[in-house]
């Protein structure tokens, strides 16, 4: 009899052993995780591979954070409608909010999965940069009357320096250069243009091309003209680009990471924890990364994802009530 209690112990130990094994995550396990940003070439595509670098480092290979190409913030939204898992994307706030409430560019294509979209992380917010040629004189946005300037196509600088040109009376007294935002830095440098508008983190590449091979000013707003437009008031600290020797008081959107409900606990926790301890480090190899700090949270629209919500617990750092 005491021969069969004891291998019988041995038998359910045994079986205890193997329901742990089976039920717990392999600690050689890779959690893969699919980032949409922006398009490739651009500052935020950047930050994508820069983020995914630092993940994998930070997790000694646990997190590999898989790094897509996006046509802009709407496909982001949209795709978390339909995506999966382990999905995390790029977004103003203002329109992951829109996209659960079904209002502007989702109106029509409402999803009751917009609901389950979740706040992780701010990144760089996209900064607007009026560059002028030159240096010193006005350094106000009346400096683009009767000028050439740049705005590009399609994109969020455009759209937002076209309404600033409205919103400020100066429309009619500057010339639209009909060319791509691409090109900016060249038609600047060789005189094609007088300034040109961009929006991006700073310090933005294209930015930064201009300065490196021209004189180049940034245009400044008064705290009046930034309340009119109804944008996050932003600095651009002196010496971000060769020559701009002042800070310049600029506009803002702010831009956060998002999952959604399908992504577990656990998986979020890692992530935002990672990227928080990350950030120093982020920081030192790209500037843009300066400007990101937990007060940015602030700017969310939709609740913490319950994973992220525990790190900033723990960690004691600032989150508004409303994100809980």
């Amino acid at each position: 009899m005491r021969v069969f209690q004891q291998r019988a112990s041995v038998a359910v130990a045994a079986l205890l052993v193997t329901a742990i094994a089976v039920g717990a995550p392999s600690a050689s396990a890779e959690e893969r995780i699919a980032y949409k940003s922006a398009k490739s070439g651009t500052s935020y595509y950047q930050m994508g591979v820069e983020l995914a670098n630092a993940l994998k480092a930070g997790t000694d290979g646990g997190v590999i954070l898989t790094v897509e190409e996006s046509q802009g913030s709407v496909q982001n939204v949209m795709e978390a409608a339909a995506r999966p898992g382990n999905y995390v994307f790029t977004a103003p706030p203002s329109l992951v909010s829109a996209a659960a409430a079904g209002k502007g560019a989702f109106e029509k294509r409402p999803n009751p999965r917009f609901a389950d979209i979740r706040t992780l992380f701010p990144i760089p917010s996209l900064t607007m940069h009026f560059v002028m040629a030159g240096d010193g004189g006005d350094q106000s946005l009346e400096a683009m009357v009767g000028k050439t300037i740049l705005l590009g196509k399609g994109s969020f600088g455009a759209t937002e320096g076209e309404k600033y040109l409205g919103l400020f009376g100066l429309t009619d007294k500057v010339t639209i250069a009909d060319a791509e935002l691409g090109n900016a830095a060249d038609a600047l440098t060789n005189g094609q243009i007088d300034g040109f508008v961009t929006a991006g983190s700073f310090p933005a590449p294209n930015v930064i091309e201009a300065s490196a091979t021209t004189k180049i000013k940034l245009l400044t707003m008064s705290d009046a003209e930034v309340e009119k437009t109804g944008q996050t008031r932003q600095v651009i600290p002196a010496g971000s680009y060769a020559g701009v020797d002042a800070d310049t008081v600029t506009t803002s959107l702010p831009v956060l990471a998002f999952a959604t409900t399908e992504m577990s606990d656990d998986t979020a926790y890692l992530l935002t924890k990672t990227f928080w301890e990350a950030k120093a480090q982020l920081a030192a190899a790209s500037p843009w990364w300066k400007a990101v700090a937990p007060e940015l949270l602030a700017n969310g629209a939709v609740k913490l994802h319950p994973g992220a919500a525990r790190y900033y617990k723990e960690a004691g750092l600032p989150v508004p009530d409303g994100l809980l």
